[in-house]
């Protein structure tokens, strides 16, 4: 299938890069090295050597980008960090899980974002974890499932949404009671989960103006807004500017009205379109996460305390 020829094709392995992205501050720039270059390469150098999406994405590597967050919660903003680990691997659509042995016909390669949040409310911690699996080559696609767990010292909320034919499978655990345990399919509908990785895929792609979203699963929990598809304004913009990046890039908005909601995506125009910051609003609540350091890596091979070093690269604080 086209997967494995692509994988056989691209799969080389680099040694060394140079990592060029920005050591922190209030905003996002294009990029300035730091003590490891050589080490690791950023996006920015990895596309340098590997500008098509075939040859990017499928070096058995994934790409990490840290953010500085300051996450609005109970009124107030808190500091903390989120990384986007963006990675291409095989996916079995009736099981809807990753391929990890066996031949399978019917298996596809998709693009997999897992988006991370850790920030403090006071004492106590907030991790939040969204999965999305959304099909990399064509056709494409609708991305096909999600996952999201939020954990804090009262306790866990997990959500999953499965793209199915007759629609869309939904479970809901939490111990809050209003929410408690719930399994319902939904109209079929899209997901605003999927827009961050078909931003990278094709951000050209993505569909526009009126139409129904589901959105954010952190959102909904933390909200405790009903699980559903709600009237949503999806718009692309170009040469956008904001206070969160020094330099014009463009955007994906999308909108809420009744919720009175909004999420913009910053991301860079070209190819591999990597995201620099983005920003949530709620009424006049103002959640923003701006890029500090980006590394090209196969994270899932480095897990000795003698790879601890990968942390500093990718700027980690907690």
């Amino acid at each position: 299938m086209m997967r494995f020829l692509l994988r056989t094709s691209v799969l080389c392995f680099i040694a060394a890069g140079c990592q060029d992205a920005s050591p922190g501050g209030p905003a996002a720039t294009s990029g300035t090295n730091n003590i490891y270059e050589g080490r690791v390469p950023s996006p920015e150098s990895f596309a340098e050597r590997y500008p098509a999406f075939d040859s990017y994405w499928y070096q058995g590597r994934a790409e990490l980008t840290r953010y500085t967050l300051r996450q609005a919660r109970y009124g107030d903003q808190h500091d903390g960090e989120a990384v986007l680990v963006f990675v291409t691997e095989d996916f079995l659509p009736r099981l809807q899980v990753k391929q990890e042995h066996g031949d399978s016909p019917d298996g596809i390669s998709v693009l997999k974002l897992n988006a991370y949040r850790r920030f403090y409310t006071g004492i106590y911690p907030y991790t939040l974890m969204t999965s999305s699996f959304t099909p990399a080559l064509p056709p494409r696609g609708p991305t096909l499932k999600l996952s999201s767990t939020i954990q804090e010292w009262c306790g866990n909320v997990y959500t999953q949404i499965n793209r199915r034919d007759d629609g869309l499978h939904a479970v809901l655990h939490s111990y809050f009671q209003d929410d408690a345990d719930q399994k319902t399919t939904l109209p079929i509908a899209r997901l605003e989960d999927g827009i961050w990785a078909q931003i990278r895929i094709d951000p050209s792609a993505i569909p526009v103006g009126k139409q129904e979203l589901i959105p954010a699963l952190d959102y909904i929990r933390m909200r405790h807004k009903a699980l559903r598809a709600y009237p949503a304004e999806v718009t692309r913009k170009s040469d956008v500017e904001t206070d969160l990046i020094d330099h014009p890039v463009a955007a994906v908005e999308v909108k809420y009205p009744a919720l009175g909601r909004d999420l913009i995506i910053y991301y860079e125009p070209k190819f591999p379109y990597v995201i620099q910051a983005w920003e949530e609003n709620v009424g006049p609540q103002r959640t923003t996460a701006v890029r500090s350091r980006a590394i090209i890596d196969d994270y899932w091979n480095h897990n000795a305390p003698s790879d601890a070093w990968y942390r500093d690269a990718l700027g980690l604080t907690h």
